[in-house]
């Protein structure tokens, strides 16, 4: 009896699939979603894999005059791509692929079967399909089973399969965090002796797994399992290196469980969560030893320079460097104002934050792990202060475009100035008594802006 669960995404690929079984080809639904459907859980791609033993010239014309829009840019490796009906398909030839050991190009074979297709998938737990419009399970190799038992298995022997594409090592992590699996020992001791390997894969596709770690609901093991098995030192050796600090200040016993920690508080968004596991990078580097004990002084300026080298090595865009290096440089301003928060403090903090504000509020609340009730209590109501802080002043000014109260013509017109230096000078002059005092009325800050300006000229 087919579970009343599955009949939408049956009925969807049901146009699909008659296509293929009238061409007297074989279509199957693979990939996550059969994973997804068997757990009864709502799959986390909105895209449909297929495989058939069409080949991609067959598959092509199967879809001439059906879909919406056709792609083959993956054709080569057997995979067309499809808009049919608003959704993104998927449609990709029964295939055998292995990388050179020298390569970060896959060589591909095409298959006439679905059990060699399946054979050559990452875990046993993606090595199931469904076949259509008549759906029947093809689990060859037990990945239903190894799902009911949370057991984390490869098709095939775990060298030949992470030999094939060395970022499945990658991936075992995301799913040993976010389906609870346990990987098999064979499995981890593969991953610890070929976790070189990783080098011949492309940056790209290593940040894009990163990625997906970082945003299940609590990424903690699968960050565990890149450390253990020495994974992470191809992309991110700074984990293991705060692993070796010791952290007296949150009562862990190295950084490192801090940082993760932190990154399971917030919430699963990718740039918060890469902010989190990046925030104390800096601690190995800035460490010292006083007479008040371990510091870790200017730690966040450091952290912020190394997160920005270890992502745009990771080829993240400029906007997602932007974004951390400056929650990372910021993540300590909170704890800066102990004597509570003026006006303009406030305003600093808004402005220096800029666009990252929510965010970084965030990452300063989930910063604290400390399993002292009272201090974490503090720190909460102190959170909770500035935000109400926040929120009355941006009742009563532009918080978020804060600027002198002339601009650049206004100041030359008073000053008799032509555009140069002294321009620039007038202008970050009346941004500080901006941020310091708040709105100024037009002659209000023109009889500041004399004043600075005598000043000058003295």
């Amino acid at each position: 009896m087919i579970p009343p669960r599955w009949q939408p995404v049956l009925d969807e690929s049901a146009p699909i699939a008659e296509r293929f079984t009238d061409a007297g080809k074989r279509i199957y639904l693979v990939g996550g979603i059969v994973r997804d459907l068997l757990l009864g859980r709502e799959s986390r791609d909105p895209d449909f894999d297929f495989t058939t033993d069409a080949r991609p010239a067959e598959t092509k014309a199967i879809l001439d005059g059906f879909a919406d829009a056709v792609w083959d840019q993956g054709e080569r490796f057997g995979t067309i791509g499809a808009k049919v009906g608003g959704r993104t398909v998927e449609i990709t030839t029964h295939r055998a692929e292995a990388y050179r050991p020298d390569s970060r190009k896959p060589d591909v074979e095409f298959s006439g079967e679905i059990e060699a297709d399946l054979s050559r998938r990452d875990f046993t737990v993606n090595a199931m399909a469904l076949s259509l419009p008549d759906p029947v399970l093809v689990d060859p190799f037990g990945g239903a089973e190894d799902l009911a038992a949370g057991r984390l298995r490869t098709p095939t022997g775990p060298e030949s399969s992470f030999s094939d594409d060395p970022l499945r090592m990658m991936r075992a992590a995301r799913f040993v965090a976010g389906y609870g699996l346990t990987p098999e020992d064979g499995l981890v001791e593969a991953v610890v002796s070929m976790a070189d390997r990783l080098e011949i894969v492309a940056a790209e596709r290593i940040r894009d797994e990163l990625d997906k770690l970082l945003v299940v609901d609590d990424p903690s093991a699968g960050l565990w399992f890149l450390v253990d098995t020495g994974l992470a030192e191809g992309f991110l050796p700074e984990l293991s290196k705060m692993r070796l600090e010791q952290d007296p200040i949150h009562r862990h016993k190295d950084v490192l469980a801090h940082s993760i920690a932190v990154t399971a508080n917030t919430r699963p968004e990718r740039i918060v969560r890469l902010a989190a596991l990046l925030h104390d990078i800096g601690k190995p580097r800035t460490r010292s030893i006083g007479e008040h004990g371990v510091s870790f002084h200017h730690h966040e300026v450091v952290g912020a320079r190394m997160a920005r080298k270890r992502m745009t090595a990771l080829r993240y865009s400029n906007d997602d460097i932007e974004s951390v290096v400056r929650l990372v440089e910021l993540h300590l301003r909170f704890h800066t104002y102990k004597m509570g928060w003026t006006d303009s403090a406030v305003r600093r903090f808004v402005r220096d934050a800029g666009p990252e504000l929510d965010r970084l509020i965030e990452l300063t609340r989930c910063d604290c792990t400390t399993r002292n009730a009272r201090k974490a209590r503090a720190l909460s109501l102190r959170m909770d202060e500035l935000e109400a802080r926040i929120t009355e002043l941006r009742e009563q000014e532009e918080l978020a475009s804060i600027r002198p109260d002339l601009d650049g013509r206004q100041v030359m017109d008073h000053l008799g100035l032509d555009p140069g230096p002294d321009v620039g000078r007038a202008m970050n002059h009346l941004l500080e008594l901006r941020l310091e005092h708040g709105p100024m009325s037009e002659a209000e800050a023109k009889a500041h802006l004399d004043e600075w300006w005598a000043a000058q000229q003295n």
